[in-house]
């Protein structure tokens, strides 16, 4: 597995600039307020051509509430319950444990979907002409998402010997069935403890920090960590950018498509790429039944879109265009 120049050591920093060493705004916390931005801009350009459930007043709100209540806690709340149910139900406090990370698509996309019923029976919009707005603008956030995962180093890919692989320092706090030996990992604390005197190096994470800023625990590390596949990029340009440049031209060139159209289509198109993109990401979790967790969790979303495929098939409600008068 050697390449003929040597492979990428991952060294970005995930904090967009640091006011203390471990505080500071992040690029992950970026990704989201951009997705978000992204869904409100393109949401109001579609309803002020008249397409979409929800008139241009009703977008930022909507946006907004479904951010909150769908994304951040749907989010937080299935990557514990999928990924973590031991860990919350001993401590249901480390929910509020922001700071450490943790959040999960499926459950943000959970989150969205029961958030979506909520609002249409509370404003009497459609529960599947809502569906088709959120579906068409997720992707984008989708995909600053992913970005944010390779910034950060994590959620890495399998082993590889592709040219392109990158070798994340991130394998040094992962566990020995998807990381170093042991004995690798105490040699390189010792290393670079060598290497940088002047900091307090006594653990994995440490060796990390050291790698954002020091050329020679960068030199080191080339020749410890197992180069792996830039999953996370993969996984934007799949599960974001491509969906998102089959769904958009859709929309916006079928103005009077049944109710649930698009959001079927999303159910279909998320998981089949989500289902290509784990191939090439290391399992964060035990598999389930030879699948990875997101696997899965992603089959039970053909169903859901088959489901809003039949609703929309034999419907006879279209999205009309919205006015002002219809706030």
């Amino acid at each position: 597995m050697e390449a003929l120049l040597g492979y990428y050591v991952h060294q970005l920093d995930p904090f967009i600039f640091r006011i203390t060493d471990t505080f500071g705004p992040r690029w992950y916390g970026l990704a989201y307020l951009l997705g978000f931005l992204a869904a409100i801009l393109f949401l109001r350009y579609l309803a002020q051509r008249g397409i979409g459930e929800l008139p241009d007043e009703k977008v930022t709100d909507f946006i907004v509430y479904t951010a909150i209540f769908g994304v951040m806690i749907g989010g937080r709340l299935g990557y514990f319950m999928l990924y973590r149910p031991g860990e919350f139900f001993s401590n249901p406090l480390v929910f509020f444990k922001l700071m450490d990370g943790g959040m999960a698509s499926h459950g943000g996309i959970l989150g969205v979907v029961l958030f979506a019923l909520y609002y249409a029976r509370r404003h009497g919009h459609s529960w599947a002409g809502l569906g088709d707005d959120i579906v068409v603008v997720a992707p984008i956030g989708i995909f600053f998402g992913r970005i944010a995962n390779f910034i950060n180093g994590e959620l890495y890919g399998r082993a590889t010997d592709v040219r392109w692989a990158v070798q994340f320092p991130d394998e040094l706090l992962a566990s020995p069935e998807h990381g170093l030996p042991r004995g690798t990992i105490t040699q390189t604390i010792h290393d670079t403890m060598a290497l940088v005197p002047e900091m307090t190096i006594g653990y994995p994470h440490d060796v990390v920090l050291a790698a954002q800023s020091h050329p020679q625990v960068v030199e080191l590390l080339s020749n410890v960590l197992t180069p792996r596949h830039p999953s996370q990029l993969y996984e934007a340009i799949l599960e974001g950018l491509l969906i998102t440049l089959i769904l958009a031209p859709i929309r916006l060139c079928w103005k009077r498509m049944p109710k649930g159209f698009l959001t079927g289509l999303f159910f279909l198109l998320y998981p089949l790429f989500r289902m290509i993109g784990e191939q090439y990401r290391e399992p964060d979790a035990e598999t389930i039944m030879g699948l990875t967790r997101g696997q899965f969790y992603s089959t039970f979303m053909i169903l859901v879109g088959l489901a809003f495929l039949t609703f929309a098939s034999s419907s006879r409600s279209t999205t009309q265009p919205v006015t002002p008068k219809d706030a």
